[in-house]
């Protein structure tokens, strides 16, 4: 049965929402829908249904690497990975 936990789902739609705003995919949303002769509607339509995609795509890949390597792990190699997107931001700046 399907069952909802209020407080991940408050969780993750913070994270994201704030991974989101002012990113390059939000530039380009925001370029998309400068044009004149573009519908707003379909850049929006467009713009979340790619977001809906990516964040499936997460979840199945989630899923399914959970099954092989632990939650521990996995928690680990995230914070390497963004430990090591930021020493490469600061590098680069």
């Amino acid at each position: 049965m399907f069952s909802m936990d209020f407080k991940i789902l408050a969780t993750v739609f913070a994270s994201v929402f704030v991974a989101e705003l002012g990113d390059k995919t939000q530039l380009a949303t925001m370029l998309f829908a400068s044009d004149k002769e573009t519908s707003k509607l379909t850049v929006f339509l467009g713009a979340s249904t790619a977001l809906i995609v990516t964040s499936a795509l997460g979840v199945v890949a989630g899923s399914l690497i959970s099954q092989y390597v632990s939650e521990k792990t996995l928690n680990y190699i995230a914070g390497i990975g963004f430990i090591a997107i930021g020493v490469w931001t600061l590098v680069k700046a």
